[in-house]
C-alpha cells in the first residue's frame, strides 16, 4: 500500500508540478509526501493604441464601470469628467516621473563628471608621488652600493695588512713544531674549511660575522622596497645598519597629504587681525561675535584669568581690552554715546540741493475756522469728521495749488490742552499761518500760537478769517496784534495779513499767492540723494497694522525697506502711506507720510534717522532706552532721605485721584496727561498711573484694579475680554471723544475729593444769671436768651470777659421743667454743657450753627 492510496495529493491549484517532501518526526520515523503546485495566472490587458479603431468615443463608456456599483448620484458625465481627472493625474505622474528621470540622469552626468575629474587629479598624484619614491630609492640603492663597495674595499685592504703581518711573523719548519703540537685543531664555519689555501691565516669570528650581515644588509636592499626579508635574528634587530622601516599607514598617511597639498586643502587660514570697537561695557558673546572667536574660547581665555563669566554676562572694558590682545586683535575705545555717531551728519553741499515744497502750519484760537480754512483750500471736508467739531488730532496734508506749486499743510488743534501739539508744529514748520477771526478778535490760543512762532523763529502770515460776516472787524485785530508786537503790512509792519472767508472761499487765492511768496523768499532747499531723517508729527497703534508714525519728511528719502531709527524705537519700513491713503514707493522732502513697521509707538517729536542695518538701529535704541532710564533713576536717587521724609509728610494731607488714560494717538494721550496735571490744589490732585495709545486690555483693567483706579478711554474702545474682565473686578471704564468733556468731568471727580468748607452762622447770644446745681446733671446755668435764639442743636461757645474759655454742645435746653428744641430772645432757659462745669455769673454764651459747603475746583 502506497503512502498515496486513497489520499488526495496535497496542492496549492493551478497547473500540476509534482514534487516530494520528507517529513521527519521523533524515533528516526520518516514519511515522504507528495506536494504539487500550481503557478497563478496573472491577466494582463492589453492596451488599446489611439490610432486603433474604437480607442475614442466607443471605449469610453466601457470604462465607466458597473452603474450599480457607483456611489449615489453619479452620472455618466461625472463619471467620465472623474475618469478623464485620473487619466490627467496619472498622465503628469508620468511628465514628473520622466522629468525626475532626466534630472537624476543629468545630475548622475555631472557627478560621473566631477568624479572623474577627482579620480584624474589623484592618479596624477598617485604617479606623482610614485616617481618621487622611486626616485627616493635609486638614490638610496646607490648609496648603500657606495657604502658597501667603500666597506669591501676597506676589509681587503684589512686581510691584505693581515697576510702580510702573518707571514713576517712566521717561524722556520723545524721550530714550529711545538707551536704546532700546541696549537688546537682548526675550527670550520657553514661556509668549509677556514682557509681554502694554504699558508694564509684563519680570519677571525667578529670579520666573519661583519661579513655575513653585510651580505644580509646587501639583499635586503635588493628587495621590495626595501622591507625585510628572511629570518630576523636579535642582532638584526639592533644593528643600525638598514635603517628604520616605514609602515603601510605611513606611506598611506604621506600619500593623503601629498594629494591634499596639490588640492591646495589643508592649509590653515592665516588669522585676521581686527579693529575691535570696545564700549564701557560689552557682553561676552558679543565680544566674541566682533572679533570672529568662539564665544567657548573666550569664556575658556577668561576662566585662566581667574573670571568666571558666562557668555551671557557683561565685562568691563580693561578686562575685555586684555582678552583681544590675547586673541591677537586691536582695541578701539569707543564710548557708549558713539553709537548715534552712525547717523549721517554731514553738512550738504550747495550743488546737491534741490528746491523743495514749503511746510506751513496753521494755528490759532479754538473754533476760529482753522480747519475750515485748510478744507476750503484742499476741497475736502475734515471737520465734519472731527468729534464736536473741533480739531483734536494733529493733521499733515499735501495740496498742490492752482499755479502748480507744492504745499505741505499742519493742522494744529486750537485747545488750550494741545499746547504741545503746537509746539510742535511750529518746530517742523517753515511758515506759520495764523488764524484770526474776524468777530472774535486775539484770544489766549492765538497769544500762544504767536509765541510758538517766535520761539520758533519762522515768519508769519496773518489769515483774519470769517470776513464774510456782519459783525466782522478786520481792524480790530490788527489792532489787537499790536500789542503782542505783530505789525501787519496794513499798519506799516512786516507781517502779511489777508483778508480770507473760508466759507465763500473769498481771499483764498491772494492766502496761496502770500504763502508762495513767502517760500521764495526763505529759498528752501533739500537734499534728495541721501539717507532720509524727518520729525514724527504723530504716533499712534493701529489694531489691524500695528504701531503707526505720521513722519515729516525733512531731508532725503525715505523708501520702503529702509532700516530706521525714531527716537527709544527702531524698525524698517514695511509701507509708505500719503495723505490721501495711498501706498506709495518712496517720500522726497517735505512729504508727509505714514510709517508702518516700527518695534513701538515713538514719541510724537522724536526725530526718525535711516541707518545702515539693523544692528545698528537696535543698537541706538537699546543705547536711548538706557539712557532714559539711567536719567529717570539719577533722577530719583538725587533726592535725599530728608526731602522724601518731607514729601512723604505733606502728601498725607493731600488726597489723590488715580485715573488710567489710554487714548487713540500718542498725541492725545500727551495732551490729555498734561491737562490732568493742571487740575488740583494744595489738597487734592490728579494722579495719572499709566498712559498710553491703543485699546483698554485685560492689562489695563488689572493695574486699574489694583490701585482703585477708573480707566479713561479716549476715541479708543476696550476688547472683549477687558470688558468682561472690568465687570468682573467692577472697575469703571468711561470713553470720551472730545476733551471739554473729559476734562469737566475729571475735575468734578477732584473736586469730589475736597473737603467740604465749614461755615459758622451765629443765630443767638445769652447771659447767665445764676448758677444752681442739680443732681444727676452737674452745674446747670439760669440765662436769659439777650439776641436772636438758643437752640438744642447748636453749638456753643463760654465767653469770659469777651475771651474764648470752652467751645461744645448743650447737654440740655429745659425752658422751667420741659426739655424744648429753642428759646427764643427774650426767654429766660436753663442750659447745662456737655462734660463742661466751670460756669459762673456773667458769663456769655455765644450759639452758632456749623454749614458744610460743597467745594469745587476753579
Amino acid at each position: 500500500m502506497s503512502d498515496t492510496d486513497g489520499k488526495k495529493p496535497l496542492g496549492l491549484g493551478g497547473a500540476p508540478r509534482p514534487g516530494q517532501v520528507k517529513q521527519s518526526f521523533s524515533h528516526g520515523r520518516t514519511k515522504s509526501v507528495v506536494v504539487e503546485t500550481k503557478r497563478k495566472r496573472v491577466v494582463v490587458p492589453t492596451p488599446v493604441k489611439p490610432g486603433a479603431p474604437g480607442a475614442g468615443t466607443a471605449s469610453a463608456p466601457t470604462n465607466l464601470g458597473d452603474p450599480s456599483k457607483r456611489p449615489a448620484g453619479i452620472s455618466d458625465a461625472e463619471m467620465e469628467r472623474r475618469l478623464s481627472a485620473l487619466r490627467a493625474a496619472k498622465a503628469r505622474e508620468a511628465e514628473d516621473a520622466a522629468r525626475r528621470a532626466e534630472e537624476d540622469r543629468v545630475r548622475e552626468e555631472d557627478r560621473a563628471a566631477r568624479r572623474a575629474e577627482i579620480e584624474a587629479k589623484e592618479r596624477e598624484d598617485r604617479e606623482r608621488a610614485e616617481a618621487l619614491r622611486l626616485k627616493a630609492e635609486e638614490e638610496e640603492r646607490a648609496a648603500k652600493a657606495e657604502a658597501a663597495a667603500k666597506i669591501a674595499a676597506a676589509e681587503a685592504r684589512k686581510a691584505d695588512v693581515l697576510g702580510t703581518r702573518a707571514r713576517s711573523a712566521t717561524p722556520p719548519p723545524a721550530a714550529a713544531k711545538p707551536a704546532d703540537r700546541a696549537a688546537p685543531a682548526p675550527v670550520e664555519d657553514a661556509r668549509g674549511p677556514a682557509s681554502a689555501k694554504p699558508g694564509l691565516p684563519t680570519p677571525r669570528k667578529t670579520d666573519r660575522e661583519k661579513d655575513d650581515r653585510a651580505d644580509r644588509g646587501a639583499k635586503r636592499g635588493a628587495g621590495d622596497e626595501g622591507r625585510r626579508s628572511g629570518k630576523l635574528t636579535l642582532s638584526d634587530a639592533i644593528s643600525d645598519e638598514g635603517g628604520r622601516q616605514r609602515s603601510m599607514a605611513a606611506i598611506k598617511r604621506k600619500q593623503e597629504k601629498a594629494r591634499a597639498k596639490a588640492l591646495g586643502l589643508g592649509h590653515k587660514a592665516e588669522k585676521q587681525v581686527r579693529d575691535v570697537q570696545l564700549p564701557e561695557t560689552i557682553v561676552v558673546s558679543e565680544l566674541a561675535n566682533r572679533m570672529a572667536e568662539r564665544a567657548a574660547d573666550v569664556v575658556k581665555s577668561l576662566m585662566k584669568m581667574g573670571m568666571m563669566v558666562t557668555m551671557n554676562q557683561a565685562i568691563d572694558a580693561d578686562t575685555a581690552e586684555l582678552v583681544i590682545e590675547e586673541f591677537g586683535h586691536k582695541a578701539v575705545r569707543v564710548s557708549d554715546a558713539d553709537v548715534e555717531q552712525v547717523i549721517d551728519t554731514v553738512k550738504d553741499k550747495s550743488e546737491d540741493l534741490l528746491t523743495r515744497p514749503p511746510i506751513v502750519t496753521i494755528m490759532g484760537h479754538v473754533d476760529h475756522g482753522k480747519t475750515s480754512l485748510l478744507d476750503a483750500i484742499r476741497k475736502t471736508n475734515v471737520v465734519t469728521g472731527e468729534a464736536g467739531g473741533i480739531t483734536q488730532h494733529i493733521g499733515a496734508y499735501q495740496v498742490r495749488t492752482p499755479n502748480g506749486q507744492l504745499v505741505t499743510f499742519l493742522d494744529t488743534p486750537g485747545h488750550a490742552a494741545f499746547t504741545s501739539m503746537r509746539s510742535r508744529g511750529a518746530q517742523v514748520t517753515d511758515i506759520v499761518v495764523l488764524v484770526v477771526a474776524a468777530d472774535d478778535a486775539v484770544m489766549p490760543q492765538t497769544i500762544e500760537a504767536i509765541n510758538h512762532a517766535k520761539a520758533a523763529k519762522v515768519p508769519m502770515i496773518v489769515a483774519i478769517n470769517k470776513i464774510d460776516k456782519h459783525e466782522a472787524n478786520p481792524q480790530k485785530v490788527r489792532t489787537d496784534l499790536l500789542q503782542h508786537e505783530v505789525v501787519v503790512e496794513a499798519m506799516s509792519g512786516d507781517v502779511q495779513d489777508v483778508e480770507v472767508s473760508a466759507k465763500t472761499g473769498l481771499g483764498l487765492d491772494d492766502l496761496l499767492e502770500a504763502i508762495a511768496l513767502q517760500a521764495e523768499v526763505l529759498e528752501l532747499r533739500a537734499n534728495p540723494n541721501r539717507a532720509a531723517s524727518g520729525a514724527v508729527i504723530e504716533a499712534k497703534l493701529d489694531v489691524g497694522r500695528g504701531p503707526v508714525a505720521t513722519v515729516l519728511v525733512q531731508n532725503g528719502t525715505l523708501r520702503k525697506g529702509d532700516i530706521f531709527v525714531v527716537g527709544e524705537q527702531w524698525g524698517k519700513v514695511r509701507a509708505l502711506i500719503n495723505d490721501k491713503g495711498e501706498t506709495i514707493a518712496e517720500a522726497g522732502p517735505s512729504v508727509p507720510v505714514e510709517v508702518l513697521g516700527l518695534s513701538g509707538t515713538p514719541s510724537a517729536g522724536d526725530t526718525l534717522n535711516v541707518v545702515e542695518t539693523e544692528a545698528q538701529a537696535r543698537e541706538i535704541a537699546d543705547y536711548r532706552i538706557k539712557t532714559a532710564k539711567d536719567k529717570r533713576a539719577a533722577a530719583g536717587a538725587a533726592t535725599t532721605l530728608e526731602q522724601l521724609m518731607a514729601k512723604a509728610k505733606a502728601d498725607q494731607s493731600v488726597a489723590e485721584l488715580p485715573i488710567l488714560i489710554k487714548a487713540d494717538v500718542q498725541g492725545s494721550a500727551e495732551a490729555i496727561v498734561q491737562a490732568m496735571e493742571k487740575i488740583g490744589n494744595e489738597e487734592v490732585r490728579v494722579r495719572v498711573l499709566h498712559s498710553g495709545v491703543g485699546a483698554i486690555t485685560d492689562t489695563d483693567v488689572a493695574l486699574a484694579e489694583a490701585s482703585k483706579a477708573p480707566i479713561i478711554g479716549f476715541n479708543v474702545r476696550a476688547n472683549a475680554t477687558a470688558r468682561a474682565s472690568a465687570t468682573q473686578k467692577g472697575v469703571e471704564i468711561r470713553y470720551y471723544s472730545i476733551i471739554y468733556d473729559l476734562v469737566d468731568d475729571i475735575k468734578a471727580a477732584a473736586s469730589g475729593l475736597l473737603k467740604a468748607e465749614v461755615r459758622e452762622t451765629f443765630i443767638g447770644y445769652a447771659k447767665i444769671l445764676e448758677v444752681f446745681k442739680v443732681s444727676n446733671v452737674g452745674k446747670v446755668a439760669g440765662c436769659l436768651v439777650t439776641e436772636g435764639v438758643a437752640r438744642r442743636s447748636a453749638g456753643v461757645r463760654l465767653l469770659r470777659d469777651n475771651v474764648v474759655i470752652h467751645e461744645g454742645t448743650l447737654k440740655t435746653l429745659k425752658r422751667f421743667k420741659d426739655e424744648v428744641k429753642e428759646v427764643i430772645s427774650g426767654q429766660e432757659c436753663g442750659m447745662a454743657f456737655e462734660n463742661y462745669e466751670d460756669i459762673r455769673q456773667n458769663d456769655v454764651i455765644e450759639i452758632f450753627e456749623r454749614e458744610e459747603v460743597q467745594r469745587t475746583l476753579d
